[in-house]
């Protein structure tokens, strides 16, 4: 195959014209979104060149200190993010995402990891920073889904759970539809996307991969094995998720509470 064509900062500054031509279009159409794009255009630029130099850093080091620590901060920030989009007033909820996507992040990297790609080191840079940074991305939109959905139903549906309470109903059985309506609203998403998968557009994975030079069988057996770690993680924080979260909706007594209050 053809060796990869590099791009350089010449390379870049023209791309950034499309964005100039997108910032156009908005003020012909009077869209007000100028500014939201050229902010979005620097944020982008700004850090994607900060994960490149850290990441370059990185698989130089080679080591798997910087692999643990790298993955910590990604892990951190998304955690932080999706207990923002749940709530501010619900306490213990930053440790609650943050463990949830840890356990099915982890469950998902390591069993790929060891019985699918099975490198010749575990922590190696090129295989698990990639993998386990999609994983956590995807794990975040699905917690921040389920625990806003929950979260949201919970509160509009106060009447209706105290009256289950009220007929003997456990605290489990009286959010439970309300459970299993979150994790579904969480993990919808992916699953249109693994209906529709190479029948609408080719995946960014498949398309990287192909642009690097990997043929496209090669680039495709990578597809499959990463929409399903994605599947199975983002399954599996929403479960977590919404199990920790429903219980701070209530006291030691089953009698339901409004946490933050």
């Amino acid at each position: 195959m053809q060796d990869l064509i590099r791009l350089d900062l010449v390379d870049l500054v023209i791309a950034v014209g499309l964005m100039a031509i997108a910032i156009g279009l908005s003020t012909w159409e009077r869209l007000g979104l100028e500014l939201n794009l050229a902010m979005a255009t620097g944020r982008t630029i700004l850090q994607l060149l900060v994960l490149g130099y850290v990441l370059d850093f990185i698989f130089a080091l080679d080591n798997v200190w910087g692999v643990l620590a790298i993955l910590a901060v990604i892990l951190t920030i998304t955690a932080m993010v999706a207990k923002n989009r749940i709530s501010v007033k619900i306490p213990r909820v930053l440790p609650l995402v943050w463990g949830a996507i840890l356990i099915s992040t982890a469950l998902t990297v390591i069993y790929t990891n060891f019985l699918i790609i099975q490198p010749d080191r575990w922590y190696e840079p090129r295989y698990v920073i990639p993998l386990a940074g999609i994983v956590l991305g995807n794990a975040m939109n699905a917690a921040a889904i389920a625990g806003e959905r929950l979260v949201s139903t919970l509160n509009s549906q106060y009447v209706e759970i105290e009256t289950h309470l009220s007929l003997g109903a456990t605290p489990h059985q009286a959010v439970s539809q309300y459970r299993k309506q979150a994790i579904r609203s969480a993990f919808l998403p992916t699953l249109n996307q693994m209906m529709l998968m190479g029948m609408v557009a080719i995946p960014g994975i498949t398309t990287g991969q192909l642009i690097a030079g990997i043929s496209p069988l090669d680039a495709v057996y990578y597809e499959i094995v990463i929409i399903f770690m994605v599947a199975m993680a983002n399954l599996l924080t929403s479960i977590l998720v919404t199990r920790g979260l429903y219980h701070q909706f209530f006291n030691s007594a089953a009698q339901l509470v409004t946490p933050g209050d």
